[in-house]
This record gives C-alpha cells, sequence and structure tokens, in this order.
C-alpha cells in the first residue's frame, strides 16, 4: 500500500484539485452543535493559521480524488464557501464573489465547469440549491441527508448574516464605510477559512481506501456496523457500468428501514437478521464476522437477503405495514409484542414471517406460532415481568436458525412445535401471576399502564364474545367505582385495578349519571350490554369484591384467554 501525505490548507487544496465523496461514505451528518462548534472554532482563531486535522484520499486520476476521510469538514467548509459567496454578490463584490465561486466550481482542462466537490447521495440537491452561483432550476422532496445539508447550509446563513448585521448596529461606524466595514468582516471569514491547515494524506487506489475506511473505525468516533457493511458491499460488488445496482440495492434498505412509522436502526436490523439466519453475535463483534462469511463470490446474494428481509423487519415492526385483512391475527400478536416493548424473540419473529411469506409454512401455523409468543410474553413480561438470565435470547436465536436451515413444511412445522413446548415449560407459575395481575391499574392520575388495560379488557372481552354497541377502538375504560370517590376503603390501587373496570361506549358512558353499582348494571343491561357473570346480580361494590373479580380474571386470563 502506497501512502503519500503532505501539509496543506483549503485554498491549496480546492484550487488544484476536484474531489468525488464515493458511494461507501456515509451521508451528510453534521447537526447545529457541529456547526456551531466549527463556526465559533473558526472566529476564535480568526486570522491565524488554525489546524483542522488529517484528511483521506485516494486517486481517481491526475486531479481527482475520492474522499475516504474528512468528508463531513470538506462538505461543511464547501457549504460556509457557498454562504460566503452569495453575501459578496449581494454585497455588491461580484469579483470577489466570482474569485471564491473558482473554489467551488471551475472549468477542466476540456473547458467543461466542474463543481470541486462532487457527491451521489446527495444529488442534484447540494449541486443545484448550495454550489451552483444562482437560483436553482429543481425542486424535489428532500431525503434525510438533504434536509441536513439544508440546515447546514441555512445555519450558516445566519450566522453570516448576524456577523455583518452587527455593523449597521455599531454606532461608532460612519454610515459611508459600513459596507465596507461588511466587506472586510466577509473576507476576514474568508481568509480563515482558506488558511485552514490540515493533513492531506493520498492512498495509491480505491482498494486500499476501503481497507483505511475500516481501519478508521478503531479512532475517532466510531463507525456503525451499518456503515462498515456498506462499505463492505461497495468493495466486493464494483458497478460495472453506470446502472450500480449494490448502491441501488443498499438504498432500497435504508429507505425501507427508515421511512418505517416505527423507530428502526439499521444496525439492529442487521443484527437480527444475521441472528436469525446464521448465529447471534454481539454487535460490536459483528462486522468481522459477516467479513469473514460474506466474500466476493456471495456477496450479491447475501445483499438480496438483506434488501427482502428489510422488509419483512419492518412489517414485524409496523403492524400496518404489508399485511391484509385476512392476516389481522397475526398483525395484532405483531401490536401485542410492540406493546410489551420485547426485542428478545425478533430473530424468531423474523424467521417465521420470512418462512411464512416464502411459504415454507402456512398462514394457520405461522399465526399460531406469533401467537403464542405474544401470549407467552404477555404473561412473562407485561404481567410478572420475570428476567432472563440469556437462555430466552438463545432460544429464540436458536430456533429462527433451525427454522431457516429447515428445508421441508413438515421440518418446519416440527421445529414450531417443538418451540412452542419450549416457550410453555418457561411460562411463570399461576401464583406469580395472579399476584403481578394485582399491580396492573390504571387511573386519571395513573396512565402509565393505559394501553396495557386496553389490551387486557379487549382480549378478555373478545374471548368471551361479550357485545358493544360500537367498535373496539371506540370503547373507554370506565370504573365501577367512581375515581372521584377516593375513600371508605378505596384508595387509589383498588379504584384502578382491573377488577374495577370495564369497556363502555363513551357516548353512553358520559350519560351513565350514577355511582351506584345495581343501577350501572342495570342500565347496562338494558341499553344492550353482556354484564360479565361475576357481576350479575350485585347490589353493593367493595374494593374486596373489586380484589375478589382481579383475582377471578387473573386465573381466567392465565388458564384460558393467553393459553396456547
Amino acid at each position: 500500500m502506497k501512502i503519500e501525505s503532505k501539509d496543506t490548507d483549503i485554498e491549496s487544496l480546492l484550487d488544484g484539485s476536484y474531489f468525488h465523496i464515493p458511494r461507501f461514505q456515509r451521508p451528510y451528518s453534521w447537526d447545529d452543535e457541529n456547526i456551531n462548534d466549527f463556526w465559533n472554532d473558526l472566529i476564535a482563531n480568526k486570522g491565524d493559521d488554525y489546524f483542522i486535522g488529517s484528511m483521506v484520499v485516494y486517486k481517481r486520476s491526475k486531479q481527482s480524488f475520492g474522499v475516504v476521510d474528512g468528508q463531513q469538514r470538506l462538505t461543511t467548509t464547501t457549504i460556509l464557501l457557498c454562504v460566503l459567496r452569495d453575501a459578496f454578490h449581494d454585497l455588491g463584490y461580484v469579483d470577489s464573489a466570482e474569485g471564491l465561486h473558482q473554489l467551488i466550481e471551475r472549468k477542466d482542462r476540456d473547458n467543461r465547469s466542474e463543481f470541486v466537490l462532487k457527491t451521489e447521495t446527495s444529488f442534484p440537491y447540494f449541486q443545484e440549491h448550495i454550489q451552483k452561483f444562482g437560483e436553482p432550476e429543481i425542486h424535489e422532496k428532500l431525503l434525510a441527508e438533504e434536509v441536513n445539508l439544508r440546515r447546514a447550509h441555512l445555519l450558516f446563513k445566519k450566522l453570516v448574516s448576524d456577523s455583518i448585521s452587527a455593523v449597521d448596529k455599531d454606532a461608532t461606524i460612519l454610515e459611508e464605510f459600513k459596507i465596507r466595514e461588511k466587506f472586510e468582516k466577509l473576507t476576514g471569514i474568508r481568509d480563515t477559512i482558506l488558511n485552514l491547515n490540515l493533513i492531506f494524506v493520498v492512498l495509491d487506489n480505491e482498494d486500499d481506501a476501503y481497507l483505511i475506511f475500516e481501519t478508521l473505525n478503531t479512532r475517532g468516533k466510531d463507525l456503525s456496523v451499518s456503515d462498515l457493511v456498506k462499505n463492505h458491499f461497495a468493495k466486493n460488488l464494483k458497478a460495472k457500468s453506470t446502472v450500480d445496482t449494490a448502491k441501488i440495492k443498499w438504498s432500497s434498505i435504508m429507505e425501507t428501514i427508515h421511512n418505517s412509522a416505527a423507530d428502526l436502526s439499521t444496525d439492529m436490523f442487521i443484527y437480527h437478521y444475521w441472528a436469525s439466519r446464521y448465529e447471534a453475535v454481539p454487535l460490536k463483534k459483528l462486522f468481522p464476522v459477516i467479513k469473514k462469511k460474506v466474500t466476493k463470490e456471495v456477496s450479491r446474494e447475501y445483499l438480496d437477503s438483506l434488501v427482502s428481509d428489510a422488509k419483512i423487519y419492518r412489517s414485524i415492526h409496523e403492524p400496518s405495514y404489508e399485511w391484509t385483512k385476512n392476516e389481522i391475527d397475526a398483525s395484532r400478536s405483531l401490536g401485542g409484542l410492540q406493546l410489551f416493548k420485547v426485542s428478545q424473540p425478533t430473530p424468531a419473529v423474523l424467521s417465521l414471517t420470512r418462512a411464512y411469506k416464502d411459504s415454507k409454512i402456512k398462514y394457520g401455523k405461522y399465526r399460531d406460532a406469533l401467537s403464542a409468543i405474544e401470549k407467552f410474553h404477555f404473561v412473562f413480561t407485561a404481567i410478572t415481568s420475570s428476567r432472563s438470565s440469556g437462555g430466552i435470547s438463545a432460544m429464540y436465536s436458536a430456533f429462527a436458525r433451525k427454522l431457516f436451515e429447515s428445508e421441508t413444511s413438515q421440518e418446519a412445522a416440527d421445529e414450531i412445535s417443538e418451540f412452542i413446548d419450549k416457550l410453555r415449560a418457561k411460562r411463570p407459575s399461576i401464583d406469580e401471576f395472579v399476584v403481578a395481575f394485582r399491580e396492573i391499574s390504571y387511573t386519571n392520575a395513573n396512565s402509565k399502564q393505559k394501553n396495557l388495560v386496553r389490551y387486557i379488557l379487549r382480549a378478555i372481552s373478545e374471548f368471551y364474545s361479550y357485545k358493544y354497541p360500537c367498535d373496539m377502538d371506540e370503547l373507554t375504560i370506565e370504573h365501577l367505582h367512581p375515581q372521584s370517590m377516593v375513600g371508605g376503603g378505596w384508595d387509589e390501587w383498588n379504584v384502578g385495578q382491573i377488577g374495577n373496570l370495564i369497556f363502555l361506549d363513551q357516548k353512553f358512558n358520559e350519560k351513565l349519571k350514577t355511582n351506584k353499582i345495581e343501577d350501572k348494571l342495570s342500565k347496562l343491561s338494558a341499553n344492550g350490554y353482556v354484564i360479565p357473570t361475576e357481576l350479575i346480580g350485585l347490589v353493593t361494590w367493595t374494593p374486596e369484591q373489586a380484589l375478589a373479580r382481579t383475582d377471578l380474571l387473573a386465573k381466567a386470563a392465565y388458564e384460558k384467554v393467553w393459553r396456547f
């Protein structure tokens, strides 16, 4: 590997070369804090030779380089130079504006205009709206990276504007000298930027760049797993024509994950993808394992599987994504798992959904397996808050891989049956469940578990086929003993417990102007509600009765409703 390095400054760098941000680079990601820090460093060191670190590139041609490290700083510097160029022009100093533009866009040896810094990922926004000297002609919906570029551009415009506007507020400067003073302020900022010092490191070829890109992960802010995996695919699947299929497919993965209504992480997707197919590896150790297994010969196959799994991964976290009305039971089980906020079953759920989508298993088998996972975690996680020493996660990952490796529908069915048996064996006892079920509570003052309470009441209502005059989603939670009547043995806890709660139509609930249990139940019955068996004939309603109903519902939940 041939490496050359030299000390240089920004002006010399931009004056004699063209820079290309290659496809394996991460998108522009500087936020307001990064921009303000950069600006404050410039102002604090105005007039001095300020060192901004190193920049690593590889040769593309005699005058053209691909950027390996330093992309964020180079892009940020270019944005600020564009803002200064426009400020010179608006102030009437056209020569200074055009002179600065030569470091942003200039003629090449064939007399064609070329931007000094070129990027693929933010095309055409960066070129049209920031680098271009004049009004943009293309207006398109902004992507995530372009939003960051626009924010940086607008923030620099404000900082530069505030800097020169300060001249107007300075009473010590005569009016006829203010334009010139503004020009000198802009010139000072410009010169400070152009005098920024850096170490320019040049690699001989692109292959060396991919290697350096990985090793740079050991210093500064760590590259994400997705950054490294993207780089690995770019290295193994170089474009053979103007159509860069690897880039297109990777962009498809990013779009699927980032556009989800769920809060999904690309790193966690890759982690769960690998655990569902091959082996469970800690996230920090995952990339070396992927790099070793995903050789150049099989890279296309692995990238294709990531594309297809990204859609499945999104669908299992976003129950409204790519599910039909005929698959509502599966979608609702996935929604239950989201409610419980569990990640342990993700490899198994991903593997199950993949098997279903690939027609390895039928919908009934898939639905039953998801239901078993949902019911297990209702008992294990949502109610008893049980903790696993790691055995649960290992069980899920092992099942996911066995299901992925199964070659026939019968093998897959057998794996699912064995897996469900293992889940049953790990259920907490009914005594643990009943005690924990008593702690589930909802009042207006304590609404943290409201969604869980709705989930419980809905499942019980559906199991016992309770009829309501409206859709389940329109029902409200009613307290049999009113929340406003705490005292006389009733406290916040037993008013909010499940035994004191029922579902009511909101309109009817507003008309139910009685606190007596027998009057409430009578009006419910008269309006077509099915009165739960344990409430029929009640004329009194005490905290002890509410607790007894809580325990009754707990036993029914454990033995019937959430049994699998």
